[in-house]
């Protein structure tokens, strides 16, 4: 688990990585004879990388589902919690939400329900206006295909017991398509996430949670003192957005209201320090232009896809952009260990080709993040849970706290 660099000492002097050049210095056998293929490289030629299909064969776009609400797919969150709730928000002048992807138990329901108990025990304090308002999960709810079967295992199932709402975008996984069950893509997702009225699924069985109402696969959340922009990136590496989509963000980015905070969530991540799933140059391409035509730089971007959790700081339109990955909510036990050059350096890491700058990462605990928004500033707290043959009592103490200051909507 890596710690952040004391403030004035490491984080001031930091670290430039320069991937060609330890790819060249490693003394390494056996290498793969013409036609062979062995293990990943952990270590990407930078945080921003544009994958090259020849190389890493990738999963095929896949059409869209029809939406099955109306543009321009807004969900305001007063429609999903009760008068009392939202009057708990507005009065308090805190909005609280959980986030994290990548959480489908699909071998083992062990670290996924480890990860939603500790989500479960933020609710028992004695101040309601610190519980979590709802949980915002980054995509790849359902593995590997989105299968209707795995919906009750894999989410109903782990989150029997969350007391509060779960919002989703889909991630690849949910997206992508097993030939033997003969279901559309993103079918499973848009029966549980994006049903017309609330009500309950075959393939939720007796869980008490009702399906979710959001009006498309992706979509805005309207909240007193924050616009959630949520985009679907669909199955392959590196992302995918139709025109349509980008067209759609663009406007919804200009039409966020001006006088509270702005969080954007795309699975893919725009940067990431992990060889085999790398930042994605398309996506952060799409950022820097829509952002430009909006006129709307977003105060934090959140992706998953992943499995672990990275902060950086990153780029769009000349502005310093907080962009966290957070992808460690409980596939399996193995999380994506960056590679060695990482570890034991001085933060920030910065790698030669990329723009971003990779501040803090745990790789070896899955968590989640608890985020708190206040018309001042934006509280991120990841979480790292201890395993669970050795859990501990909740609380835990927070792995790290970012806070992004906002005055400009006090």
């Amino acid at each position: 688990m890596k710690k952040a660099a004391p403030k004035g000492k490491g984080a001031s002097k930091g670290t430039v990585l320069d991937a060609a050049e330890l790819q060249a210095s490693r003394k390494h056998h056996p290498k793969p004879a013409a036609g062979h293929a062995f293990g990943g490289d952990r270590l990407p030629p930078a945080f921003q990388t544009i994958v090259d299909p020849r190389k890493h064969p990738s999963q095929p776009y896949r059409e869209l589902p029809p939406a099955t609400g109306l543009p321009p797919f807004r969900l305001s969150l007063d429609s999903v919690l009760s008068a009392d709730a939202m009057q708990t928000v507005e009065q308090s002048g805190q909005l609280v939400f959980h986030t994290v992807g990548d959480t489908g138990g699909v071998n083992t329901p062990t670290y996924q329900e480890n990860v939603a108990n500790y989500m479960e025990a933020d609710f028992s304090g004695n101040d309601p206006s610190a519980h979590p308002s709802f949980f915002y999960h980054l995509g790849d709810v359902v593995y590997y295909d989105g299968e209707l079967d795995n919906y009750f295992p894999e989410f109903y199932e782990p989150y029997a017991n969350y007391p509060g709402p779960i919002f989703a975008i889909p991630g690849n996984h949910d997206g992508d398509v097993d030939p033997q069950t003969t279901e559309d893509s993103l079918e499973g997702f848009v029966r549980n996430f994006c049903s017309e009225v609330p009500g309950h699924t075959p393939e939720g069985r007796d869980a008490l949670r009702t399906t979710m109402t959001q009006p498309n696969v992706y979509w805005t959340l309207l909240t007193p003192l924050v616009t959630f922009v949520g985009l679907y990136s669909n199955c392959p590496e590196g992302g995918q957005l139709s025109q349509t989509q980008i067209d759609w963000f663009q406007s919804e980015l200009k039409a966020a209201p001006e006088d509270r905070a702005l969080i954007v969530a795309v699975h893919h991540p725009i940067y990431s320090a992990y060889g085999s799933k790398p930042g994605s140059q398309h996506l952060h391409s799409v950022l820097e232009t829509s952002v430009q035509a909006a006129g709307r730089v977003p105060d934090l971007v959140l992706s998953g896809h992943v499995h672990d959790y990275q902060r950086f700081t990153g780029a769009l339109d000349g502005n310093d952009v907080p962009m966290i990955v957070a992808g460690a909510g409980g596939y399996n036990k193995q999380l994506h260990t960056l590679a060695k050059a990482f570890h034991n350096k001085s933060f920030p890491i910065t790698m030669k080709g990329s723009t971003g700058q990779l501040e803090n990462f745990c790789d070896d605990h899955h968590g989640y993040l608890r985020i708190a928004v206040t018309k001042k500033q934006i509280t991120c707290v990841y979480v790292a849970v201890p395993d669970a043959s050795a859990p501990k009592p909740a609380p835990l103490k927070p792995f790290e706290t970012h806070v992004i200051p906002t005055p400009q909507y006090q």
